[in-house]
């Protein structure tokens, strides 16, 4: 058994126009966000033995925010990748527990493609930012991950977690 936590990155901050999207950092929100994502993740055992997260910014910022253990791959390859960029990236690692930290479009696209069933959840089709899917894969290695074989332990927003600014 295999599992998979897609997060999508928190809250990232608008207010420098100058910068770089890929320089991009956490605001407020974001990190208040990340860390209540991490809390219950602690709390409820869910603990990644390894970690891919895009390069960005606020994807690196919401990986240190989450305050998680694991062995962690900054990957450039994941900056807006493509669900079949990440898929990949998935099949090429180790570990029971994979935590996956990108970017929407594609993060979404790939928790849609790869789930059997969706959650009930009403924030799923649009997977806001800070938006985290649990899924367990009856395979063994990462090799065998493929659409529709993840079955949904959970998804959570931060608003469910934490009140936040709007």
């Amino acid at each position: 058994m295999k599992q998979l936590i897609l997060l999508r990155h928190a809250k990232s901050s608008w207010v420098n126009p100058e910068l770089d999207d890929f320089d991009r950092p956490l605001n407020k929100r974001g990190k208040r966000s990340a860390k209540a994502l991490g809390k219950w993740l602690r709390k409820n055992e869910r603990t990644p033995d390894h970690v891919l997260c895009s390069a960005a910014r606020r994807a690196r910022e919401t990986w240190e925010e989450l305050k998680l253990p694991g062995d962690v791959a900054l990957r450039d390859d994941l900056y807006h990748a493509s669900p079949e960029t990440m898929l990949t990236a998935l099949r090429g690692t180790r570990g029971r527990c994979i935590l996956m930290i990108g970017h929407n479009p594609g993060i979404a696209a790939l928790a849609h493609d790869l789930v059997a069933e969706p959650p009930a959840h009403p924030r799923f089709a649009d997977y806001p930012t800070g938006s985290m899917l649990i899924l367990d894969f009856d395979i063994k290695k990462w090799l065998g991950a493929a659409p529709k074989l993840g079955h949904v332990q959970e998804f959570l927003t931060p608003h469910d977690l934490v009140e936040t600014d709007t």
